[in-house]
């Protein structure tokens, strides 16, 4: 979805039509290495970023870190070593979100992105939709497709980035960030509760709630 060199044919129209937006901005492939740490401890020993000069993290950080599994497929380890979607369906708390990928046909396109940043809302956050309302997405796959790419931005975003930023998305609108330290939201509304999750070629963020475009 972010790159020329994928040969898949997206699934809906307004991912098409995104494609080469996503273009514009790549960031730098230098995360893997920090994938092999535990859930807690190099997020928690690393200096929290910050704009006045701190250290920059270089692993995941967050609460909800710590139940990520040591090892196998669902590990930070094992979640480096596959795209972003495969990543995500070794994470039980993303199972959500994975059946909605799957649904929007979006599966191949965010495995051959490249040098990309995704919120990835947990089960809860799904699960704070009312149900009528979830369903109603969920079979609507341009709507669903709009309200995936919305957690897409076309460029690895590292922890400081999101101190105070506004980044445009694949769904041709923006998302705002803010915080420091291992506190930060998006949209004001959503919290990262375990962020700067590296996958083979995306930075994951997983956050509390869904975010929702302009419809």
């Amino acid at each position: 979805m972010f790159t020329t060199r994928s040969r898949r044919t997206l699934a809906a129209a307004a991912v098409a039509a995104a494609l080469p937006f996503a273009l514009t901005a790549c960031g730098t492939d230098d995360s893997k290495d920090s994938a092999e740490g535990s859930p807690a401890s190099s997020a928690a020993a690393s200096a929290p970023a910050s704009s006045d000069g701190g250290m920059e993290m270089d692993g995941p950080f967050g609460p909800a870190c710590s139940s990520v599994p040591k090892e196998g497929a669902g590990s930070f380890g094992g979640m480096a070593k596959d795209p972003v979607a495969t990543a995500a369906s070794n994470n039980p708390a993303l199972s959500t979100l994975v059946t909605a990928v799957k649904k929007a046909g979006l599966v191949d396109t965010l495995n051959n992105a490249q040098n990309i940043t995704v919120f990835a809302p947990t089960n809860d956050a799904f699960a704070k939709i009312p149900k009528a309302d979830l369903d109603k997405v969920l079979n609507d796959k341009a709507m669903l497709t709009k309200v995936l790419t919305y957690h897409v931005v076309g460029q690895k975003l590292t922890p400081q980035q999101l101190e105070k930023g506004s980044y445009p998305t694949l769904e041709k609108s923006t998302l705002t960030t803010s915080g420091s330290g291992e506190s930060y939201k998006v949209n004001d509304t959503a919290n990262v509760v375990c962020g700067n999750v590296p996958t083979a070629n995306a930075t994951v963020y997983i956050v509390d709630s869904v975010l929702m475009p302009k419809m």
